[in-house]
């Protein structure tokens, strides 16, 4: 019988390789794959997958300062589940200061109810029931609820039926500050999908369904020192970057962050050192690059956390225009490692389309992994709700380098200038994202997310993400090798 030689490793920019030789060329997520290795824990529940970086973040999701994907819904449920949202560049100043403190005191269990009165109507409700994942909108009079409508109330009848005709009225209730588990039980106990959270004096504060109360057992929000919910905000290098920076961080943001496609340029090194001659008290995250010696500068320029990726997004398309970038695990790899040795972080922008994804971005030494895209086709994005043809819910989205990007982005230019920036277009102007029927909430993403991770981690024997760095094993494989590993749906 043939016997093979045991597994061996090489050490790459810290990561260990399977085998004795170095990886082939640049490498993408599809091109690798992790080794389960010897494994003590017990279950996936034992993970601890905080972040180390100064983020924040108890789970390394962070959510991409793209208008289609980060507003505040996005950014309250993201940060309940231990995420943070970046709010895009595009927003002026004083919206993101009134976001800012509107997600500052949302509640850390129970979601934001969307409410209407009884003389609103059917039509009104079911514009408003996409805008949250709940699926139900809270009917109150004088603050007080007396009602539920959900979509289901709203088939078959009149638009401008009033809600007091077609509610579900006097609504089971919770009172606030019920314990997560309490508030399932009672749920479940009165076969109720959801209920509304009520004051002490009776008043709607919120909404909690069965799910809801089941993930606030199971994450921990992503929490300031006074305990309220995180949430960040971009800049751009151009004009007066340290007003602006200013005004974020006066408006008490958590998490700075200086954004332009190529990071490794002279106006980004300036925009970092004013934005450091402000002394800002929280991180401050700087990016594009794709190189160590991008990482070098922007780290040298003030930089805590570097952003990695140049084309890898769903909404890029810079390496099809340009020729300009880098499969993003090799990216990310060479990054990961310059920013170590600084003792920086880097953050995986781009490229995730599969739970997968993020854990080969943190092997590859991420600390957290930066989606847009796929979070920009949930309920909780900014972007109205469409029906295709076929019945199938989408929301569009677009490239933050893209004309239509640009357009917003330079409203105040004039019609000149606009026209003449708008020629020049890296991006996609306009894509549908479908809501997956099975999983169309920004919640139901990281729970597929979070589940995949806390698995590798315990492939890779490892009880945290400090852990799993130190300990997960790499291997290369053929573009068979990523097939075979698809699912099948249907038989052979």
């Amino acid at each position: 019988m043939l016997r093979r030689a045991p597994q061996r490793a090489i050490t790459i920019n810290t990561v260990r390789f399977l085998d004795d030789s170095s990886p082939p060329g640049e490498l993408t997520y599809s091109d690798v794959f992790m080794v389960p290795g010897r494994s003590a824990v017990g279950s996936r529940l034992d993970v601890d997958l905080s972040a180390r970086d100064g983020s924040g973040a108890t789970i390394p999701v962070i959510t991409a300062n793209m208008t289609a994907v980060s507003g505040r819904r996005m950014a309250e449920t993201v940060a309940r589940r231990g995420g943070v949202a970046i709010l895009p560049q595009d927003i002026p100043g004083d919206v993101v200061a009134d976001v800012v403190a509107w997600v500052k005191t949302r509640d850390l269990v129970a979601d934001t109810a969307l409410t209407l009165r009884p003389s609103d109507t059917a039509g009104e409700a079911l514009g408003l029931l996409p805008k949250r994942a709940h699926g139900a909108v809270i009917v109150v009079e004088q603050g007080r609820p007396v009602g539920v409508v959900t979509e289901a109330d709203c088939v078959g009848v009149d638009r401008f039926t009033q809600l007091r005709h077609i509610m579900s009225a006097h609504p089971f209730t919770l009172p606030a500050g019920t314990p997560p588990e309490r508030a399932f039980e009672l749920l479940h106990e009165g076969r109720h999908r959801l209920a509304p959270v009520v004051s002490a004096s009776g008043e709607c504060v919120g909404i909690l369904t069965r799910t809801g109360a089941l993930r606030a057992t199971l994450y921990s929000p992503a929490v300031d020192s006074a305990g309220r919910l995180r949430v960040g905000a971009a800049i751009g290098v151009n004009g007066d970057v340290a007003a602006k920076a200013k005004v974020l961080l006066d408006a008490g943001i958590d998490i700075l962050v200086v954004d332009t496609a190529h990071g490794h340029q002279e106006k980004m090194l300036s925009a970092l050192r004013a934005v450091r001659g402000l002394s800002p008290s929280v991180p401050v995250v700087a990016g594009n690059v794709v190189t160590a010696a991008g990482v070098s500068d922007l780290v040298d320029a003030g930089a805590d956390i570097v952003k990695v990726g140049v084309g890898p997004g769903a909404m890029c398309t810079t390496r099809m225009m340009t020729g300009v970038g880098r499969p993003q695990f090799s990216a990310v790899l060479e990054c990961a490692s310059a920013a170590a040795s600084l003792g920086a972080s880097v953050w995986a922008d781009g490229g995730v389309r599969h739970p997968r994804d993020v854990a080969l971005a943190l092997a590859a030494g991420a600390s957290c992994v930066m989606v847009g895209s796929w979070f920009a086709g949930t309920y909780e994005s900014p972007g109205d709700t469409f029906r295709d043809p076929d019945g199938r819910l989408y929301k569009e989205s677009f490239g933050m380098a893209s004309a239509r990007a640009v357009r917003l982005r330079s409203a105040g230019d004039s019609p000149f200038d606009r026209a003449r920036k708008e020629i020049f277009e890296e991006g996609i102007s306009s894509a549908r994202m479908y809501l997956d029927p099975v999983r169309p909430g920004a919640e139901d993403l990281l729970d597929m997310i979070v589940a995949g991770l806390r698995s590798a981690c315990t492939y890779a024997g490892a009880r945290d993400l400090t852990e799993f760095a130190d300990r997960v094993v790499v291997g290369v494989q053929s573009a068979s090798g990523y097939t075979e590993g698809m699912p099948v749906a249907t038989s052979w």
